[in-house]
């Protein structure tokens, strides 16, 4: 299976071999590169990745000198196309079959089998002309019986290929194709060349972004927020890691742009898209880029439809304090790496160890191949249970050491082998003595006592699996102590901003209708002591989702708030493009209503801050929910001020 990451590190191997003598004009053709670092082979063509494999290069390394048994480097040209219909195993001599076939018997010697394409230099003085000669020297793309070597140096300097991939290479190309025999890409760290990010600010981007920054690779992007002038802190921040920001207008996949990443909510009609597509700049999903760096780490994907943001946080916090050196790549933003100045939801370790959350939201949860995986739960959010369960079936049976199940009926078929992680009696990793309060839950594994200072059951249970997984890599059960007891929290995790006039307020990333319910609860708890009320406001943060989910967040919202709490629902989000805005905001207040007649319709922000500063009581806690709108913060601080203001 070709990984399509490849076609960015092919790409940015033609741009620089562009400036050399004797490079082809490849304006709409297709390119051959062998990548001689990586003994890998790929054929280019309209900015795709449609053929890769495994190849030898020469054992004495790389040359162009006659007699020197090594593989010229530099642009060639497929010279002819010999072979075509024979047998596979047919053995060549002197580019002509010897009417032999080699059918896997042993032999000593280095045949030339299949298909043989001999290449002819392009560069005068380098791979072309007296004593350096390509052509000269019998330079071949050949099929070979050493297989077995492949994806090692051991030609004597042709490059060796197996003999179904040689086949379906030679019905791939044509005699004047361009052949470009490279070395390493030097100067980039991740070897993949510039990575352009369209939507660079959003949460999956902008830590994908960072991420290749921090690990010497080449970045940029551009995003509508950063065109309107909006978010100049976060710009900073990734310019400050150097990413370079382009506008939204095409001009960041000019020149040396290897690849265009982008999200699921970036379409067609962006305009970085339509140049990349005019310009032949391969177009890769986010999560086929993060695909890629799962498989080159030792990951930890969190997946589950509440908690990854949280449990991926406390993952890496128990991994850096025992001094494992993670990396992190996530959606939230982990309020110990705001504290040193980043955004928060990326970090490059220096250890193989990596740290991310695997969505099944978009479905590319799929795509990961992790060292371990922890499934937390399985709820209705995006899509129907039935559709994220076949998801979750793909993702555990790509798992490279083992899994980490949570304690659900719902989750028993995939705990079969699994550590399952939970308060009940079938949990192998089990919280006993469980002491939950406002501020956080006590409670004991394995005789080993624990304190976290984040409230709710939610918060346990993320704290299980983040343990039962770092156990599993080695970290001894006390050293875990510490970091959860000093665990900072996710940004919009149920953030306490501050309280004033006695009334508390909590930014939080409640979305679907799991997450609203912890919240709430988490809520009730905190003002149990007081007597006081939940306030909650929750924005829509889609009109699909809104739609998709009706029911339950009509269910959800009378069913765990109370009748002296309050509700205000603002207008759904909406970031711009071409989702159906077929339900309001106000539809679903109607429906709540007749079970609780404290829910109201906010017309707009200015006249719910109105209304909470005049609502409001001592003892009280305000709780701003919703996602994918960074302005929400924004507008928890905006209640915060007003209410300190009176």
């Amino acid at each position: 299976m070709i990984d399509p990451i490849l076609a960015a590190r092919y790409r940015a191997m033609v741009l620089t071999a562009l400036a050399r003598p004797g490079a082809p004009d490849l304006a709409g053709r297709r390119v051959l590169v062998v990548d001689a670092s990586a003994q890998r082979l790929g054929l280019l063509e309209g900015g795709r990745l449609v053929f890769e494999a495994a190849i030898s290069t020469a054992l004495n390394g790389l040359g162009c000198q006659e007699n020197s048994y090594r593989t010229p480097t530099g642009w060639h040209r497929i010279q002819a196309c010999l072979g075509a219909g024979a047998e596979p195993g047919t053995v060549f001599r002197a580019k002509a079959p010897t009417g032999e076939v080699w059918r896997g018997e042993p032999r000593t010697e280095d045949l030339i089998l299949t298909r043989v394409l001999p290449l002819e230099g392009l560069e005068g003085g380098w791979n072309r002309g007296p004593g350096l000669d390509s052509f000269e020297r019998f330079i071949y793309l050949h099929g070979t019986n050493q297989e077995g070597l492949l994806g090692q140096a051991v030609s004597h300097g042709c490059v060796r290929l197996g003999n179904a991939d040689v086949v379906d290479l030679f019905d791939r190309v044509a005699v004047g194709d361009p052949v470009l025999i490279a070395d390493k890409l030097s100067g980039d760290g991740l070897g993949l060349g510039r990575l352009h990010f369209a939507g660079v600010a959003g949460s999956g981007m902008s830590a994908l972004a960072q991420f290749v920054a921090m690990k010497g690779g080449r970045a940029s992007g551009s995003d509508r927020s950063f065109d309107r002038g909006q978010r100049p802190e976060d710009r900073a921040r990734l310019e400050a890691l150097g990413v370079t920001i382009f506008p939204q207008d095409g001009a960041g996949l000019a020149g040396d742009c290897a690849a265009l990443v982008v999200s699921t909510a970036v379409e067609e009609d962006v305009p970085d898209v339509a140049a990349a597509r005019r310009l032949g700049v391969p177009v890769l999903h986010r999560s086929e880029l993060l695909a890629h760096l799962v498989a080159r780490y030792r990951t930890v994907a969190v997946t589950g439809t509440s908690g990854k943001s949280t449990t991926a946080a406390m993952v890496f916090a128990i991994l850096r304090d025992a001094g494992r050196d993670p990396s992190i790549i996530t959606g939230g933003e982990l309020v110990e790496l705001q504290q040193e100045g980043l955004w928060g939801n990326a970090w490059a370790g220096q250890s193989d160890l990596l740290v991310i959350e695997a969505d099944e939201s978009d479905g590319s949860v799929v795509r990961y191949h992790p060292a371990l995986g922890v499934l937390l739960n399985l709820q209705r959010d995006h899509k129907e249970m039935d559709a994220v369960a076949e998801m979750f079936r793909t993702f555990r049976s790509q798992l490279r050491e083992g899994a980490l199940v949570g304690e659900a009926d719902n989750l028993r078929e995939f705990a079969v082998g699994a550590t399952v992680f939970g308060c009940g009696p079938e949990a192998a990793f089990r919280a006993e003595a469980i002491q939950a309060g406002p501020e956080g839950t006590t409670f004991t594994v394995r005789q080993q006592t624990f304190r976290l200072p984040v409230p709710g059951r939610h918060n346990l249970e993320n704290a299980l699996a983040a343990m039962a997984a770092c156990a599993a890599l080695g970290v001894p059960l006390a050293a875990m102590a510490a970091p959860l007891a000093g665990f900072q929290g996710v940004a919009r995790r149920f953030q306490v901003l501050g309280t004033a006039r006695g009334v508390t307020v909590v930014d939080d990333f409640g979305h679907n209708p799991a997450k609203v319910a912890a919240s709430i609860r988490a809520a009730h708890l905190r003002v149990a002591a007081t007597g006081g009320r939940v306030l909650a406001i929750f924005q829509p943060h889609g009109f699909g989702p809104l739609k998709f989910l009706r029911a339950d967040f009509v269910e959800t919202f009378a069913t765990e708030l109370r009748p002296q709490d309050r509700l205000w629902f603002l207008d759904v989000f909406y970031a711009g493009g071409t989702a159906a805005r077929d339900i309001s905001s106000a539809e679903v207040i109607g429906d709540i209503l007749p079970r609780l007649g404290t829910a109201e319709h906010a017309p707009s922000r200015g006249w719910l801050v109105d209304r909470l500063a005049a609502e409001a009581q001592p003892g009280d806690l305000i709780l701003v929910m919703g996602a994918r709108d960074p302005s929400l913060t924004e507008l928890s601080r905006q209640i915060l001020t007003r209410l300190a203001g009176q």
